[in-house]
């Protein structure tokens, strides 16, 4: 059985250690943060503080986008869009990862305190029953501030989130 993470799609392009696992990870991932990364491609705000890891950066994200917009798996995108909070077929990224898209869909539960993204998170993570995983340490500490019954963890600690959420 996979291990199941709630995570912005930006991260997955960014972080390659999510890529790198030994045993099988699902990464759910709201639609919304898939039409993030057009904006992360078009836009001139770096993402890296440094030039060389934001142009490599950047490289990554126009790979995720074109495997997304490959048929087969736009295709299975496409149909999970039809219905709130439907998921997606599962998208494989080698022997051992898989994203799920969920067309999450934000209902302001946690708008006073979370952006629309962040609320979608915080949702998707509550309706599938998985941890979150960031790399915001501010959203963490207003996770926890604001007492959301949801697991997060920074993607600094994502091997000791895979060992921790190994055993749930």
């Amino acid at each position: 059985m996979s291990q199941r993470f709630v995570i912005e799609a930006v991260m997955v392009a960014i972080y390659g250690q999510l890529l790198s696992v030994n045993r099988p990870v699902e990464y759910i991932v709201p639609y919304t943060t898939v039409l993030e990364l057009y904006e992360f491609e078009e836009g001139s705000e770096p993402l890296m503080n440094e030039p060389g890891d934001d142009q490599y950066v950047k490289e990554k994200v126009k790979e995720l986008i074109a495997y997304f917009e490959e048929p087969l798996n736009k295709k299975k995108i496409q149909k999970a869009l039809s219905v709130p909070w439907a998921k997606s077929a599962p998208i494989l990224l080698g022997d051992q990862i898989k994203l799920t898209i969920v067309n999450a869909v934000d209902n302001a539960h946690y708008g006073e305190l979370f952006d629309p993204i962040e609320t979608e998170v915080l949702l998707a993570s509550l309706k599938e029953e998985a941890p979150v995983l960031t790399d915001q340490l501010e959203m963490i500490q207003r996770i926890i501030s604001a007492a959301v019954p949801v697991q997060v963890f920074d993607i600094d600690d994502f091997e000791f989130a895979l060992e921790g959420t190994a055993h749930l």
